[in-house]
């Protein structure tokens, strides 16, 4: 039998997300919106069918504004929600965004209850744990796409400065999604070589700090945000998962006790598998990076703090 994946909300970031998956044939494709939507999931869909010809890949694509369609994914990769628009405080876009993934993860627990959702909506960590709740669903089958997107902007940035291959680069972030993220420089390399060996360490500050404001650039510059890299981060996940590949990312995991926090989901080291968060992996720290991270954490719990109640 086929892999069934379904993605929720079939906007930039979810369209681009299903093109990079139908492309890696890993199953069949389910695009959902939400009604309001009219038939666009259906022409994304068929759009993305017709490519299939030309490129290569023989994926079957659909498009919903129906959850029946969605029943017994494999896989619920979760875009929906609205971005920050100027004059949003933050309460406002946690609340608007807090009473969307409800809505969704409610949804998916009814119609695929052996799934693993996978979070893409931000704010990433809050949106998680907000899934975690409302899915119901074990802590391993709930996680948030943010440290491979995080990661690839480094690599991205280091590859640039240094005029060689992405394919070298390794980088390494933990933390939250967002600015306070944690690159950790020591454990980024190329083909092997630390970074600090290669480069100043003002460049690498510099490095460090376009990779926290990476999502802001984009904004900037398109007046939207991301979506091909963020599509591209969530299908690896997904791969991972179908593949049960134990591919080592890091991702939003729940953590009970890891790095010293608990009841948060944080970005740290997973090793991804058939059963979503196989294991989570501690890596040892210095000093400065335990502080970064507590730092990381708090901005996250003063965002879970304005969640509102269910």
């Amino acid at each position: 039998m086929r892999n069934k994946i379904t993605i929720v909300g079939a906007g930039m970031v979810g369209a681009s997300c299903a093109l990079w998956l139908a492309e890696r044939e890993l199953g069949d494709i389910v695009l959902v919106d939400i009604p309001e939507t009219g038939d666009m999931p259906k022409g994304k869909a068929l759009d993305l069918l017709q490519a299939g010809p030309v490129v290569g890949y023989d994926t079957k694509v659909l498009g919903t504004t129906s959850y029946a369609e969605t029943a017994n994914s494999d896989v619920v990769v979760v875009t929906a929600g609205v971005p920050r628009k100027p004059g949003m405080t933050r309460e406002d876009l946690v609340g608007i965004n807090t009473r969307v993934v409800r809505s969704v993860a409610t949804k998916i627990a009814e119609t695929s209850p052996n799934a693993v959702i996978i979070l893409v909506t931000n704010p990433l960590d809050t949106m998680t744990h907000v899934a975690l709740k409302a899915s119901g669903f074990p802590k391993n089958r709930v996680i948030g796409q943010a440290g491979i997107l995080d990661g690839a902007r480094m690599r991205t940035f280091v590859a640039m400065e240094l005029g060689v291959s992405i394919e070298n680069v390794q980088a390494f972030v933990l933390g939250g999604h967002g600015d306070e993220m944690v690159p950790l420089v020591r454990y980024c390399n190329v083909a092997g070589i630390p970074i600090s060996d290669l480069m100043p360490a003002e460049r690498v500050a510099a490095i460090v700090d376009r990779t926290r404001k990476g999502g802001g650039e984009i904004v900037n510059l398109m007046k939207t945000s991301a979506y091909y890299a963020p599509g591209a981060a969530a299908a690896e996940m997904v791969e991972a998962i179908l593949k049960d590949k134990k591919l080592i990312r890091p991702c939003s995991a729940y953590l009970d006790g890891e790095y010293g926090l608990s009841d948060i989901y944080f970005g740290v080291p997973v090793i991804l598998g058939r059963n979503g968060v196989e294991k989570i992996i501690e890596v040892n720290l210095t000093d400065d990076e335990k502080a970064m991270l507590m730092k990381s954490a708090d901005l996250i719990r003063s965002t879970m703090s304005v969640v509102p109640e269910a």
